[in-house]
């Protein structure tokens, strides 16, 4: 028997086809954003790469390349990767030498 979902006593509807594309991985033509962020780091800057359809050792792997590429520290988190400084431009060139379609996003 499906449950009911409620919101405040109303019953609401699922669409399987829905929660069946939520449940598909990303394919290789996602697309990869390159973004820095200084919130909430002190004002330091950090290059933000984000939409990267891959997961666990590859994702640490591409980071560690990449932070080897720029000189520069960083993490993987949450699916992103983080990069010490502003490295936009090489990181954007490097990911589209992989094969990646990445963009450069915010100003």
């Amino acid at each position: 028997m499906k449950s009911k979902h409620t919101y405040r006593g109303m019953v609401m509807r699922t669409d399987p086809r829905r929660a069946l594309a939520a449940a598909r991985p990303a394919t290789a033509a996602a697309r990869v954003r390159v973004g820095r962020e200084v919130a909430g780091r002190g004002g330091k800057g950090v290059s933000v790469i984000s939409g990267l359809p891959l997961a666990g050792a590859e994702l640490e792997a591409l980071g560690t390349r990449l932070k080897k590429l720029c000189g520069a520290g960083g993490a993987v988190k949450d699916g992103t990767i983080e990069i010490q400084g502003d490295h936009r431009d090489r990181l954007v060139a490097e990911l589209q030498k992989l094969g990646f379609e990445a963009k450069r996003s915010g100003g």
